[in-house]
């Protein structure tokens, strides 16, 4: 019988729920690009191998951590697929279909939790910044300089969008045709991601 480990957490069910709390205060406090899996594992008390086998890559465990029930790596390469100048209505309508199917309960009971709480809060900013906004701009011929300007304008309008659709659940918009919706939303969310923005009045409205 080999000698027992010390400082470890043996790979038991409790193993995933210490790596996934880990996971939620590093992601919270430091963001997803400086929370490594080195600092996830030695704050759950694991190998780094082990988080690896409990969840795959960061991203997945970075998703599994906001609870999202979607991957955007997998649905984002059709939303940039074709013309620039379709892009716009092409996620709208993509965001709109995951919100309208079976995955969209889960989608509003995170939303509704990031309304409530702080943490959450952060984890689902985090989340739209780094995984959904960031992949659409970086492809996206823009000044670098305005990304986060348009990624959050972006998010005022998709956000907005799903609190009224499916949370308060805001006539007629809540029971409009998707299509319709596509029609209404997508020429501002296109204008916010390729458009021309006025940020002199940005800036002076900050200061």
């Amino acid at each position: 019988m080999s000698p027992r480990r010390t400082g470890r957490r043996p790979g038991n069910p409790d193993t995933r729920e210490a790596i996934l709390a880990a996971a939620r205060t590093a992601f919270a406090e430091r963001g997803f690009d400086a929370a490594s899996i080195r600092v996830i594992a030695a704050a759950a008390g694991v190998d780094p191998a082990l988080v690896h086998h409990y969840f795959g890559t960061k991203e997945q465990l970075f998703r599994a951590t906001v609870d999202i029930p979607v991957d955007p790596a997998q649905l984002l390469p059709a939303v940039l697929a074709g013309d620039v100048d379709g892009v716009g209505e092409r996620l709208v309508r993509t965001f709109l279909t995951v919100w309208d199917s079976p995955a969209g309960a889960a989608a509003v009971a995170l939303l509704r939790s990031a309304v409530a709480n702080e943490w959450t809060a952060r984890l689902l900013r985090e989340f739209l910044v780094t995984q959904v906004l960031r992949r659409v701009l970086d492809q996206l011929a823009v000044d670098p300089a305005e990304l986060p300007l348009r990624g959050s304008l972006v998010a005022t309008q998709m956000i907005g969008l799903a609190m009224m659709r499916y949370v308060i659940r805001l006539e007629p918009v809540a029971s409009a045709d998707p299509e319709a919706l596509v029609t209404a939303v997508a020429p501002t969310v296109q204008r916010y991601l390729t458009g021309q923005l006025d940020q002199g009045s940005a800036r002076s409205r900050s200061r």
